[in-house]
């Protein structure tokens, strides 16, 4: 039986669900959706999303979730790219993108009062319950980033039903998703790992609460009400949850929660201390991509004895760190991170095969991240190949400065950058929200970092800002802060 599902005053029960992604399922083959073809989705965190998740489980076909922050252009390359054969949004996209969507294609509206597209509740009463062939399920065909060049659609092979044991074990131990499990999701669907861990928490949980965005002590309150045993958080989150006074902190009763599942970006060991330290043993972190899935996995006791660990490979998933010369490096020296999760089916790069090729090491593959292992075997990640910083020939992981920078009290966001310097290659400039800053704060951020760092690594500029872009993952963006710069 589906999970239930609590979105802000709606309720569905699990029967609800299977029912209303069953029509779904009926009426996208109406449309002349077939098994592999893809629907393309625009919305925020909504209900629409368990439809269409259990429809493509169904009928055997991709939902391709765009970021609805994307502009027209954006929005347009994913459409057009994907191949999308129908386009399921909510109304409030609808204007930005409405001009570039393909011709021809069936558009579902959620949310809408009028207009020339289908409203997507209306049409749905009206379509019968799936009653074809089975058909291998299908789930999200994400498109990565694009931190160089157009982002890429993550295309997984169809599933083997030999998959799924592993698949659920993973899903265990790297996310709590196990049955009974109250998960809360307050993290964007249209993001890989947010949406598979909410089809796990449909398919085999109890209970899923869904939020439209994050709100640190609605989150709180949430777990309370809902005697929530499951969390996927991100560090971002955590940098809030710990800046939440006191007083709100010990208003609510978090006893409940079991298991908190992050990934998407690392995570500071002084934050995740802090959160050990609030919340309890609890905090478990994966490294993953949308390319390779799950490869690692952090318990909590492994934050405090191996702080800035990512973990050991995960169930059997292959993790190898190779040079420039392409020879594996030994414990301690830094490369690039390739590997492979025998979990999930493989892939292909939508379109873009020589992409996918370059990303290959015989089976593995790698999304451009850089770490070590250290003699215990624990994976830790340093930054990825875009981001490092080359400044007088050395190499510098501005991830390393930035969680130095956390640990600061009063700092609430941070990012560090490399901009062109004639003399140096690169330069250093680092990025703060400060709470509450004064005419000392640089000088105090900078004895800070002089204090834990080498000089090298000390950013030349530092700059208080009121924000940092980041994605809805967590995620800097290191692509839009540089375009103030360069």
């Amino acid at each position: 039986m589906t999970a239930a599902l609590i979105f802000e005053d709606i309720r569905r029960s699990g029967s609800d669900i299977d029912l209303r992604g069953l029509k779904l399922a009926g009426g996208l083959t109406e449309l002349g959706l077939n098994e592999g073809d893809v629907v393309a989705v625009m919305t925020r965190n909504h209900p629409a999303f368990m439809d269409i998740m259990v429809a493509c489980r169904t009928i055997g076909i991709y939902h391709c979730a765009i970021n609805w922050h994307f502009k027209a252009g954006e929005a347009r390359h994913i459409m057009t790219d994907s191949d999308a054969k129908a386009l399921i949004i909510q109304s409030e996209f609808l204007e930005e993108i409405e001009s570039v969507i393909p011709e021809g294609i069936p558009v579902l509206v959620i949310d809408s009062h009028g207009g020339t597209h289908t409203n997507y509740e209306d049409w749905l009463s009206k379509q019968p319950v799936y009653s074809g062939p089975e058909r291998s399920p299908r789930g999200m065909m994400p498109y990565t980033s694009g931190t160089t060049g157009n982002p890429k659609g993550v295309r997984r092979l169809p599933l083997d039903p030999s998959f799924l044991p592993l698949m659920r074990e993973l899903a265990e131990k790297a996310w709590g998703v196990i049955p009974g499990a109250r998960t809360l999701m307050p993290a964007p669907l249209y993001h890989s790992a947010p949406n598979n861990m909410t089809l796990q928490a449909l398919l085999y949980g109890e209970l899923l609460v869904l939020t439209q965005g994050f709100d640190a002590e609605n989150i709180l309150r949430l777990i309370e009400q809902h005697k929530i045993t499951t969390v996927y958080l991100v560090p971002i989150m955590y940098v809030r949850l710990l800046r939440l006074p006191q007083e709100v902190k010990q208003r609510y009763d978090i006893s409940s929660v079991t298991f908190v599942a992050s990934t998407g970006s690392p995570c500071a060991p002084e934050l995740k201390a802090s959160m050990i330290e609030w919340w309890g043993a609890v905090i478990h972190e994966t490294y993953a991509s949308s390319e390779t899935g799950m490869l690692t996995i952090q318990h909590p006791k492994d934050a405090l004895n191996k702080p800035g660990s990512v973990g050991k490979p995960a169930l059997g998933a292959e993790v190898k760190i190779i040079n420039e010369e392409g020879n594996e490096c030994p414990a301690g020296d830094v490369g690039v991170i390739y590997g492979r999760q025998p979990a999930y089916p493989d892939f292909t790069y939508q379109n873009n095969q020589p992409a996918r090729d370059k990303a290959a090491l015989g089976r593995l593959v790698t999304v451009g991240d850089m770490g070590y292992f250290d003699n215990d075997g624990y994976l830790y990640v340093c930054d990825r190949i875009s981001d490092m910083v080359i400044s007088g020939g050395v190499n510098i992981y501005p991830a390393e400065i930035e969680n130095v920078l956390l640990e600061l009290e009063g700092v609430q966001d941070c990012a560090v950058i490399g901009i062109p310097d004639q003399e140096y290659g690169e330069s250093l400039v680092g990025l703060v929200k400060f709470h509450n800053p004064t005419s000392d704060t640089v000088a105090e951020i900078r004895t800070h970092l002089e204090n834990r760092l080498a000089k090298y690594k000390v950013p030349r500029t530092i700059n208080i800002v009121d924000s940092i872009a980041r994605d809805d993952n967590g995620k800097i963006s290191k692509k839009k802060i540089k375009q103030q710069f360069i």
